[in-house]
């Protein structure tokens, strides 16, 4: 049930509670039975009682999405400032990974595909980010483990990640 649901039948409840009370109020100047008043004592008694309890879940939703907008807003923020803190040292590894690839003598369009290699890009994908065909990444992976002396993807992702991985506590 939205807001403005809960608020329609509050009023709807406090109408009905309203109208009770002046019936009740009637009644007791008129002489009518007890019976008659208990009864309509209960259903005044229900539905004020109905009105206090959608009102008080109104309030403590209210209060909830309050909390949980105040949490999100403290993750984004926290979120915001781990991925400024974390660009330097992307941007620094990339550096780094550039740098190798240069020591290994890769054609601008070698390093292109050795990036996209170490994202995980298969042939065909590469293929289509790069606009050529997938013969042409193949062979420029082979290129390029032919050049750094390694066997293939693994040893590739293997060299610049080895080192990142923090050693397991036993």
């Amino acid at each position: 049930m939205n807001n403005r649901e809960r608020w329609v039948i509050a009023g709807i409840l406090a109408v009905v509670v309203a109208m009770i009370g002046a019936d009740l109020l009637n009644d007791s100047s008129e002489g009518v039975s007890v019976w008659h008043v208990l009864v309509e004592s209960m259903a005044g008694l229900v539905a004020a009682l109905g009105l206090i309890y959608l009102l008080r879940g109104t309030y403590l939703l209210q209060h909830r999405l309050t909390e949980e907008v105040a949490k999100s807003t403290a993750l984004q923020k926290q979120s915001e400032i781990w991925r400024v803190d974390a660009r330097r040292y992307v941007d620094g590894l990339a550096r780094a990974i550039n740098e190798q690839l240069t020591r290994w003598n890769l054609t601008v369009a070698e390093k292109e595909v050795t990036f996209l290699l170490l994202k995980g890009l298969g042939f065909k994908e590469i293929a289509m980010v790069r606009n050529t065909s997938e013969r042409t990444a193949r062979a420029q992976s082979t290129a390029i483990y032919a050049k750094a002396g390694l066997s293939g993807r693994t040893e590739l992702a293997a060299f610049f990640l080895e080192d990142l991985l923090l050693p397991q506590e036993t």
